[in-house]
């Protein structure tokens, strides 16, 4: 990573991906901490101590390549946890068994492609085929109503086109530190494609692990994919609830922090189904620094459903 630019925070596992993939330090990079596919050869309900079911693994097929999703069961509504760029399923492998013992829900958790055991799709990153393979994975696992998507940065790109083309499969969301539409402004969309390019410069030729590879992916198509997504809503049938990060994925510039802040405040407040928690004392990685607050919301939302 080129750490000489004013939107580049440490790097705290391996590489981070902004929106299209996520944000972190507000350079295009993978917002992930672990490239290691989820198993289940243990439970993590086993290793954590509760007493939530094993996970088990399907395989599914979509255009052509094999997609990871691993199911712990449970009754209605479902819950399905989507990681941000450069991340895999293992990411949520401590929260999984707290929100199956909170709230006995079937829980999802997928590889998206080319992350985890999930096999890749050659070209330019589209937030259109995620939501494609996401589709598939949930007709395939019966999951075609009442589901509570949980969505981390890029991965609200992909509950926000997956929400618009299926409203009636939505229970609601909540979207963690997600990226919104809100966001991407011409300038910020602009601001943070400059900012990334001597990264994906020193990259070209180069990537050797799967964020990178997604790195290079997102940012082949980064400015009009997000200049399209600028454009488009939610729908204000589907409840939200909005969880941000104290730091916001820009912890060394204000601007973009703050464009970030007022994004996130601005979509929460739009409809009177949506919800705006902080995550106190967190960086944009939620999930890892405050894993509670996403489990509190998470559950209340699903008690609220029922």
């Amino acid at each position: 990573m080129i750490a000489t630019n004013p939107y580049t925070a440490p790097y705290r596992r391996t590489a981070i991906v902004l929106s299209a993939a996520a944000v972190m330090g507000g350079a295009l990079v993978g917002c992930g901490h672990s490239n290691t596919p989820a198993t289940d050869s243990a439970s993590p309900a086993k290793k954590a101590g509760t007493t939530a079911t094993a996970s088990t693994l399907h395989m599914i097929e979509n255009k052509g390549h094999r997609l990871a999703f691993h199911v712990t069961p449970g009754h209605g509504p479902v819950i399905v946890l989507d990681a941000g760029g450069g991340e895999d399923s293992s990411y949520w492998k401590k929260l999984v068994p707290a929100l199956a013992k909170e709230t006995g829900s079937k829980i999802i958790t997928y590889d998206r492609a080319g992350m985890g055991a999930s096999e890749a799709v050659p070209g330019p990153w589209k937030a259109q085929n995620a939501v494609s393979d996401l589709e598939a994975g949930l007709t395939a696992l019966g999951a075609t109503h009442d589901v509570v998507l949980v969505s981390h940065s890029e991965a609200g790109e992909i509950a926000t086109y997956f929400t618009r083309e299926h409203p009636e499969q939505m229970a609601g969301a909540v979207l963690v530190d997600a990226s919104l539409p809100e966001f991407y402004t011409d300038t910020e969309t602009a601001r943070v494609a400059a900012a990334s390019q001597a990264q994906v410069d020193a990259l070209k030729g180069h990537a050797k692990t799967k964020a990178d590879r997604q790195l290079l992916a997102v940012a082949a198509n980064f400015v009009p994919a997000h200049h399209a997504y600028h454009r488009i809503g939610w729908p204000a049938s589907v409840p939200a609830t909005v969880i941000a990060s104290a730091q916001t994925p820009f912890p060394t510039s204000a601007p973009d922090a703050k464009a970030w802040r007022d994004a996130q405040a601005r979509f929460a407040h739009a409809a009177t189904n949506r919800k705006f928690v902080v995550a106190a004392n967190s960086s944009h990685d939620i999930p890892v620094d405050r894993p509670d607050v996403v489990e509190a919301q998470v559950t209340a939302l699903v008690k609220a459903l029922r």
